[in-house]
């Protein structure tokens, strides 16, 4: 299927080409380069003790396809397997498309790694493509973690959908909650076992090297994945929910060609964005605490403090999967015998649980490595508290959070409460603007979490890690993302949950289970159960509730590391200007500096229109698939009540062509800009310009932040307000419901395409950055960096002007 427009495409990718040549044809003498991480030899002890992560890995990824042999095994109605495979069909075409769009994407990165480390490092040929190697390595691990996410899914929603017949709730969520964790604990193995062959096995002069390009990799891949993914599931979301209002018709009506769509976009932006996206959060907040420590800390110290980070993130899968099986067992005798409870219970113990054990075993193991008696140097040995401590804020952060959260999303919170009854009287209006309250009051709070938990870090800092190297309130700050990131197999299986449930509730019905002559006998005759038609909808509807809080509470989460994980790396491109051009950066970032304010202006400009532009194609794909479906529906009597395989695959193309149109524009966008201002921040007439590219990471990170938490909880908090009246009120099909329907359709591109998206932006751009810097101050490039950065500057301006000129409404 033709999914973009080939001549606007190509035309765009000759130009980003073309100027990227401008690059490589530009002469350069090698210089020396602090970012070109020079790993240290680890002992045989060291290596030794993460050879044995590495089985640990192994045996988490096994634990992963056990998983996903479990719920495969897991029977079914034909029905409804049968809906899941055109779903995953569908899912298939999707991902392939942009397996080739990201093929075109990594050109763009590869002949800057190539021109950095080839011409102005002079690395052998060998070396360059070893780095570019583990470049596609990263894109094909959050490709293929995102793939393996898809399928996960859509094995686990035909089996809940089932289940959900057999009155035994936590079967519903115990399908769910295993899916995510098969999802969440292979993803962190992948993405560790990979981190540790190039820290155990890549020689030491290009390992470093090897780790910028792998995390820049799956940046990349994360970043297009995310966006793309966003923009694909809002436009079929709306498209299918604006027909309850339009026509009057239920929630998953099967003759709505938009509704198989839907379930294609949760996988495509609930399920493929996060997996990729938690991919690349591991891997980018780790390259971030190697290259600080390798920069900052003394060079005696340095191999023991990577083995210890390494050993904490293996450490961390033994304490999820531990979890798991705990929360388990405490559920079955909690719930097992009840038909009705509170499906948020299971998910909060769990995360709660995790946090917990994981905490006990970080002050456990760091005073086993690096306490008293553990043969590491003195000032190391009185070390192991102050790092625990700090490493334990951001392991209590994924856990609180979380609660903080759900004030706002929750089905149960005051504010989802406030936001119903103002539908009630005040209809969409009233319905909106409760729900901007919800995300103005929740970007507030978790912000001051996020305060709390990082000022806790910088005071502990304060007792003696300044003694073992420099800027250690910055490393103290990494560790909080670290430590956040701790939890990232539960995160993620608590989130994956929330698409499996949003599915299952769609095959119930477009399966036509309940219509099917003589279906309560055939059921019970092969599947050894009465059905109850009425209960399983109810679960459905209330477990699709809970998913939507999880899937909300873990937004929050992965925003926060990619923003503290950011500060870092940007710390990191500091000590390297430092290192590179003498300078004392106290002197230069500062607020007396012009650039500095400049480039604060110049990132928060471009969170803003990066939302706009993201949400542009959503409502110019929406538009598109509303038009079509219109025009295409049969809701006649005499009409087939199953869904329409050709009309939904037409719904798909609408969605797959304006999220690829849209990311590509985006992206592009994104890569300009950060060359554009690295290159202008080059130090022709002094080093004052270097503060312009720093403030311009800062601000973006800042700013991203707040954004990025509003528009996730303002969604999350509509979303959920037309869930409370549609299950707890029973009022589908009222002028109320038609409200809050209104408000969801504005949440939707809120919460799962802009807000998500900023976190690989926020993450891409500072990892991108360090590279874009190291080639902007390069003594021989550094000359012509600002007429190059000009050139950029100019491109990533065309490009915003298409992602809205270029993606406007068709006019009539």
């Amino acid at each position: 299927m033709e999914i973009i427009n080939k001549n606007r495409m190509g035309k765009a990718m000759v130009e980003g080409l073309f100027s990227l040549a401008m690059l490589s044809l530009t002469p350069a003498i090698a210089a020396a380069s602090e970012a070109n991480l020079k790993i240290p030899n680890l002992s045989q002890g060291q290596n030794n003790l993460l050879l044995y992560g590495i089985v640990v890995c192994v045996l988490g990824m096994l634990f992963g396809f056990y998983q996903f042999i479990k719920v495969k095994k897991i029977r079914a109605h034909q029905s409804m397997l049968d809906v899941a495979d055109i779903i995953y069909e569908t899912c298939k075409t999707y991902l392939i498309q942009q397996g080739k769009l990201l093929c075109i994407l990594f050109a763009f990165i590869g002949i800057c790694i190539a021109f950095y480390y080839g011409f102005l490092q002079e690395t052998p040929l060998s070396g360059v493509l070893l780095i570019l190697t583990w470049a596609v390595i990263g894109i094909l691990g959050s490709y293929i973690v995102a793939w393996y996410g898809i399928r996960m899914n859509t094995l686990a929603n035909s089996r809940t959908a089932f289940a959900s017949l057999e009155t035994k709730p936590l079967k519903l969520l115990n399908i769910a909650l295993d899916a995510g964790m098969s999802i969440g604990v292979l993803l962190v193995c992948v993405e560790l076992i990979m981190m540790l062959i190039i820290l155990l096995f890549v020689p030491r002069e290009l390992a470093g090297a090897s780790f910028i390009g792998f995390a820049i990799g799956e940046s990349l891949g994360a970043s297009a994945l995310r966006i793309a993914g966003g923009i694909f599931t809002k436009i079929a979301d709306i498209g299918s929910d604006l027909m309850k209002i339009v026509f009057g018709i239920k929630e998953d009506d099967p003759r709505n060609p938009g509704v198989i769509a839907d379930c294609t976009g949760d996988n495509a932006g609930d399920s493929v964005g996060p997996t990729a996206d938690g991919f690349e959060t591991y891997g980018v907040t780790g390259v971030a605490l190697v290259s600080f420590i390798v920069l900052a800390v003394q060079p005696a110290l340095t191999g023991i403090l990577l083995t210890w980070i390494f050993v904490m993130r293996i450490l961390m899968i033994i304490t999820s999967v531990a979890s798991f099986y705990i929360n388990r067992a405490l559920s079955q005798a909690r719930f097992g015998g009840k038909e009705d409870f509170d499906f948020e219970q299971p998910l909060t113990s769990l995360v709660w649980i995790t946090s917990i054990l994981s905490i006990v075993v970080t002050f456990a193991v760091s005073y086993f490595l690096l306490g008293p008696g553990s043969g590491v140097p003195p000032q190391l040995q009185k070390l192991w508290l102050v790092l625990s401590v700090v490493i334990s804020c951001g392991t209590f952060g994924a856990a609180i959070i979380p609660e903080f959260t759900k004030i706002f999303t929750s089905p149960k919170s005051l504010h989802v409460a406030e936001v119903v009854k103002a539908s009630r009287e005040g209809g969409p209006s009233l319905n909106i603007l409760s729900g901007l309250v919800a995300g103005n009051f929740s970007a507030f709070w978790i912000g001051m979490v996020f305060f709390a938990l990082m000022f806790v870090a910088y005071y502990t800092s304060g007792y003696g890690l300044g003694e073992i190297m420099i800027y250690p309130s910055i490393f103290a700050f990494g560790l909080v993302a670290f430590g956040m990131l701790g939890m990232g197999p539960v995160t993620i299986a608590v989130d994956s949950y929330g698409p499996v449930t949003d599915n299952a509730q769609s095959i119930y019905e477009l399966s036509l289970i309940e219509s099917i002559p003589n279906i309560d006998k055939q059921i019970q005759k092969d599947f050894g159960f009465k059905p109850d038609f009425e209960k399983a909808k109810h679960y459905l509807e209330a477990n699709d509730g809970a998913g939507n809080t999880f899937k909300a509470t873990a937004k929050p989460v992965l925003i926060g590391t990619a923003v503290v994980g950011a500060t870092t790396m940007i710390f990191s491109l500091i000590l390297v200007i430092k290192n590179v051009l003498g300078v004392q950066p106290e002197e230069i970032l500062t607020l007396l500096n012009p650039y500095t304010i400049l480039g604060l202006l110049a990132g928060g400009s471009v969170v803003y229109w990066f939302t706009g532009a993201s949400i542009q194609a959503v409502t110019t794909g929406a538009y598109r698939a509303v038009e079509y479906i219109k025009e295409n529906i049969q809701l006649d009597e005499n009409a087939s009540q199953k869904a329409s395989t050709e009309k939904s695959k037409e719904v798909v193309k609408i969605c797959t062509q304006y999220a690829q149109q849209g990311m590509f524009n985006i992206f592009v966008a994104i890569f300009s800009f950060t060359l554009a201002f690295s290159c202008l921040s080059a130090p022709v007439n002094g080093n004052q310009s270097v503060a312009l590219f720093v403030a311009y990471l800062i601000s973006i990170a800042v700013f991203g932040l707040f954004q990025a938490v509003f528009m996730a909880n303002a969604g999350g908090c509509w979303d959920n307000a037309k869930k409370v009246v549609e299950v707890d009120l029973q009022e589908k099909g009222t002028a109320l419901h038609e409200a809050t329907v209104v408000g969801d359709t504005v949440g939707d591109p809120f919460k799962d395409t802009s807000s998500v998206a900023l976190n690989p932006i926020i993450k891409f751009t500072t990892l991108f950055g360090l590279l874009a810097m190291e080639i902007a101050i390069s003594e021989s490039f550094r000359n012509v960096a600002p007429y190059v950065g000009g050139i950029f500057l100019l491109i990533a301006l065309f490009f915003v002007w298409r992602s809205f000129y270029g993606m406007r409404i068709p006019a009539k």
